[in-house]
């Protein structure tokens, strides 16, 4: 077995996820959010977990073709749309929904001689200011693509929030009012709700909610994680002792001697680094599970190894279990000692650890 990393996917998890999207977005719905590896997770065990999940978005023309060469049915959404013209003819043969954000996107569309028209779904402009067609260019861009045959009918209607994640914020409520305005009109489905959507602004949830982090079990507000919404982590970070060294007092450790000894003590080696993706600046004191019991990290990260304080665990033995995040452990916690958000810890993992997919 070589090097003892692993990353333990619990399908059993997820699947316990989606179903809390379906209870706090009943009658709804469901773009499973797939983008990204699975937000690091591995997308085909994810995506062949999923398959209740009433489609599947991803980022990419690549990313859908993998799930297909997988063998997934489910309708597949390129939430990024497509990149360049001569994707047409892929995103074809492949069956895949189109997201269109701006204009060079309905001029593809409008040439495109295909043998099915597409699904697509018209992302509008509510305020975050990044993909999205204008509130004012609605309608000309509605009826540009009402009359092109490559467009399948009836067109959803799109758009995203920018701090669905700040709770008093009213700048969600401001989108929402937009995008409920320049709609009003039109027939199709509405989609507006993320996972941080979801979870707090229920007056968005539309037809279609596209939660993403919530699925993997993380909570997309500060300060919260995803237990307190009744979430479980699918992924768990393990590795073990490598090693256990004994420092003196006033003794440093770790590349330039960031963490001082208080006292004579125990310090263990655990076989996990930030090429593994565990985050390289989590700070001195971010918690670490040995046997289950807390033991902060120690010193900085290493590329293949960190050390953690093991004043809590006198008894400790190479070869014992220490989880980084997951089961027991809050990958939340992991992110705020570390300066980012759980979005980037899973998403950055690497192709080091071992992958062990579990239903339990």
């Amino acid at each position: 077995m070589s090097r003892p990393t692993f990353m333990t996917i619990d399908t059993r998890a997820l699947k316990h996820n989606l179903e809390r999207v379906r209870a706090i977005a009943p009658g709804r719905s469901i773009i499973a959010m797939v983008k990204a590896n699975a937000y690091g997770h591995g997308v085909v065990p994810v995506a062949q977990a999923l398959h209740q999940a009433d489609a599947l978005g991803v980022a990419s023309l690549e990313e859908g073709i993998r799930l297909r060469e997988a063998g997934i049915q489910q309708p597949i959404v390129l939430i990024e749309g497509l990149f360049y013209a001569d994707e047409i003819a892929e995103a074809a043969r492949n069956n895949f929904t189109l997201v269109v954000h701006h204009l060079p996107h309905v001029e593809m569309l409008e040439k495109a001689q295909v043998d099915q028209p597409f699904p697509i779904w018209l992302k509008i402009n509510t305020g975050m200011h990044r993909l999205g067609i204008d509130p004012a260019q609605i309608e000309t861009i509605y009826e540009r693509l009402m009359a092109a045959p490559a467009v399948k009918k009836p067109i959803g209607l799109m758009t995203h929030f920018a701090e669905a994640d700040v709770v008093d914020s009213l700048a969600t409520l401001h989108q929402v009012e937009c995008f409920t305005q320049t709609v009003a009109h039109l027939p199709g489905p509405r989609s507006l709700a993320n996972s941080a959507g979801i979870l707090a602004w229920p007056k968005a949830h539309g037809d279609w909610v596209r939660p993403g982090l919530m699925l993997y079990g993380a909570s997309p507000f500060a300060n919260v994680t995803g237990r307190d919404h009744d979430l479980q982590p699918v992924m768990t970070l393990w590795s073990r002792l490598i090693a256990i060294t004994h420092v003196k007092r006033g003794g440093k450790v770790g590349y330039g001697g960031t963490w001082v000894a208080p006292e004579d003590m125990a310090v263990g080696v655990v076989g996990v680094g930030y090429g593994d993706g565990y985050p390289q600046f989590a700070q001195n004191g971010t918690p670490v599970l040995v046997n289950e019991v807390l033991c902060p990290l120690v010193g900085r990260v290493s590329m293949d190894m960190l050390t953690v304080d093991l004043r809590n665990q006198p008894q400790a033995q190479v070869g014992d279990p220490v989880t980084l995040w997951g089961k027991g452990l809050p990958v939340e916690q992991v992110a705020r000692h570390s300066n980012t958000l759980a979005y980037e810890i899973l998403t950055r993992m690497t192709p080091r650890p071992k992958v062990e997919v579990k239903g339990y």
